[in-house]
């Protein structure tokens, strides 16, 4: 039977959270134990897939895409708006969700125009509600 992680594995994994590249040698400080000791532990949580990977969080307002709206889209049509929404540069997260729409997306545009634009292309595969973020509150919060 497999053991869930302890406590000093969630301090390692609270670390990383808030910074994906801290030093091995600056995590076994805060953790208190060897540096093989928490890479090995480290290994363990990625073999288990607690940890799947490793990002670069990017300035999405520096990148010209600070817009974020958040769009609830109803369509028969699943796949066709799956592959469109995987070639869409503007749609960042992708989720299928109960209720009267089946999918909720976020796209990231420069402005309304872009977004006007979006929107366009998605008429053909269903009706559509938009809800454009006036502020962004909490992101990437972290779990532990």
């Amino acid at each position: 039977m497999e053991h869930p992680i302890d406590d000093i594995d969630k301090k390692i994994l609270q670390l990383l959270q808030h910074n994906a590249r801290m030093p091995i040698s600056q995590i076994s400080k805060e953790v208190n134990m060897s540096q093989p000791s928490v890479k090995e532990r480290i290994l363990k949580l990625e073999d288990k897939q607690i940890i799947n990977g490793y990002t670069t969080e990017l300035s999405l307002k520096n990148l010209s895409r600070g817009m974020t709206t958040f769009i609830l889209l109803k369509t028969e049509h699943c796949q066709e708006f799956v592959d469109f929404c995987d070639k869409a540069m503007e749609v960042t997260d992708l989720y299928r969700i109960s209720g009267e729409y089946n999918y909720l997306i976020k796209v990231q545009t420069a402005s309304v125009e872009e977004l006007a634009e979006f929107q366009d292309s998605l008429v053909k595969l269903g009706p559509s509600k938009s809800h454009i973020s006036l502020k962004n509150i909490l992101e990437h919060r972290i779990i532990l």
